[in-house]
């Protein structure tokens, strides 16, 4: 089934409804996105020569055009390649060239940073809100074509932290499949009610664009088409039952706005891409509310692994509540999940190892690129990277990327469980800790933190709630940690920025 039928149908069945809001106001109706989303599919395929299949990139801020760019892909039976509007020209040339993308949809003023690296393979690139994209919109209007559950819809580049970004081959019964998910587990949309998009719609905000749509939902874009907590709450307050999906940082920046804000304006706010501190998740719920539901994913997954509810995450009375909201909750109900060793056996509850899942949701492998697939989902279940464990209860606690862990004097050891503790006081604001090569010891535990907190107060908060041997043997304190454009706290290139400094001081 062609995930665009939702719209198509709802363009007929309820044209009036709003579905698009820009800012406070309403920028279109279900049947104006339905018609306009129909022309540019009828545009791609007859006027542009597409075939069913076709790639068709999305460079792209947040804007009310993506909603029927994006749909208008799809009705054409073609395949979206929505891509980071912040990525440099040259990392956006890749991803256009390794999907083989034909036909672009860019922000205005990207198209020419795009120019300067398109591939030989890109045909056309189409400024949105240019002449050229108004004339798509005469095009004859076409009907939905007929899709499979495995064709290909959406493919999802992921962040590239280890190398060249991988295109995760998304179908429609992916994406329908997460949607679902999305409605009966973690936000129950009701005509009417609101999506935010102050994250970029090109991941994790645009991926529960279709739920919001299946359920006659308003899609809204903020005028600034970004996060601003203070837009944030004044567009919470006008729309009302308003929910948003946010990195833990995000969530963190709300907190601290000093802004006044009315918490019963938000239905649901998704966290997701990060485990939230059990301090921090505590401070959500103070200011904002129990509006808070946490969601475990990954491209290959979109956005559905496991999942931690409102009530789960609002309920301090309940005796196992730190230790829940400290996890990233329960399987969803159309996938298993699993915690597994080197040799893919089940290791038992407690015992960290690497998570894996298999269900609806899965991606089908990695395009044009055999053996990531084979390394990815081997034995048919996709092989996260990340290192979990999973209680009696079956709650899933994410440890960390495998990658982060660090191994010191033959005891691993888990950044974020370090990370936990150290955010406990209250002079610190935000933390990182890594891994730096020892001649002794393997490795050492290395803190960077941002704030104003002596290091004896917190080598004695962790001597007083972890193990000795897990203690930091260096505190750095820096003004801000390196973050990737969704918020989130890049390790990689936080070692890069100890190594240097060990560098220094080795010469000075």
């Amino acid at each position: 089934m062609n995930i665009a039928l939702w719209l198509e149908r709802l363009g007929k069945a309820d044209p009036g409804r709003p579905a698009i809001g820009h800012g406070r106001r309403v920028a279109a109706t279900y049947g104006e996105v339905a018609e306009r989303a129909a022309r540019i599919a009828g545009a791609l395929r007859g006027w542009l020569g597409l075939a069913p299949g076709d790639r068709v990139g999305i460079v792209a801020r947040n804007s009310p055009e993506y909603v029927e760019i994006l749909h208008g892909i799809w009705l054409a039976g073609c395949a979206a390649v929505p891509a980071n509007a912040k990525l440099h020209g040259a990392e956006l040339g890749y991803i256009l060239d390794h999907s083989g993308a034909r036909v672009c949809f860019a922000s205005p003023a990207l198209d020419e940073a795009i120019a300067a690296h398109a591939p030989a393979t890109l045909e056309r690139m189409i400024a949105i809100g240019s002449r050229d994209y108004a004339a798509l919109l005469s095009a004859e209007p076409m009907a939905a074509a007929p899709c499979r559950a495995d064709d290909l819809a959406w493919l999802f580049y992921t962040s590239g932290t280890t190398g060249r970004p991988k295109g995760a081959m998304l179908s429609h019964g992916n994406l329908a499949a997460a949607s679902f998910a999305y409605l009966a587990e973690v936000d129950p949309v009701a005509p009417g009610d609101v999506i935010l998009h102050a994250a970029p719609m090109s991941h994790g905000s645009g991926l529960y664009m279709m739920a919001n749509v299946l359920r006659r939902a308003v899609n809204v874009v903020p005028e600034s088409g970004g996060f601003e907590p203070e837009e944030v709450f004044a567009l919470a307050a006008h729309w009302r039952r308003t929910s948003m999906f946010a990195a833990p940082t995000m969530v963190k920046r709300l907190v601290a706005s000093p802004v006044d804000c009315d918490p019963a304006a938000f239905r649901t706010i998704v966290y997701g891409g990060a485990p939230m501190y059990v301090e921090d998740a505590r401070a959500a719920l103070d200011r904002l509310g129990p509006c808070l539901a946490q969601i475990y994913g990954q491209g290959e997954s979109p956005m559905t692994i496991t999942t931690l509810s409102k009530a789960e995450i609002a309920d301090r009375g309940h005796p196992r509540w730190q230790e829940r909201v400290a996890s990233a909750g329960l399987a969803f109900a159309c996938l298993e999940v699993a915690v597994v060793d080197a040799e893919d056996r089940p290791v038992p509850h407690g015992e960290a190892g690497e998570i894996v899942c298999r269900g609806a949701p899965v991606m089908a492998g990695y395009w044009n690129d055999a053996d990531a697939t084979a390394r990815a989902l081997r034995g048919g279940w996709l092989h996260t990277g990340d290192i979990g464990t999973l209680d009696a209860d079956g709650y899933l606690t994410l440890k960390d990327r495998s990658k982060d862990l660090i191994i010191s004097g033959g005891s691993n050891i888990y950044p974020r469980e370090v990370e936990e503790v150290l955010l406990a006081h209250p002079g610190v604001r935000e933390v990182s800790v890594i891994g730096r090569a020892d001649p002794d010891w393997g490795e050492i535990v290395v803190a960077y933190v941002v704030g104003a907190a002596p290091a004896g107060e917190l080598d004695a908060l962790c001597l007083e709630r972890i193990a000795r041997f897990k203690r930091p043997k260096d505190y750095v304190f820096v003004d801000a940690l390196p973050k990737n454009n969704y918020g989130k706290i890049l390790k990689t290139e936080l070692r890069v920025w100890d190594a240097r400094r060990m560098k220094d001081d080795r010469h000075g």
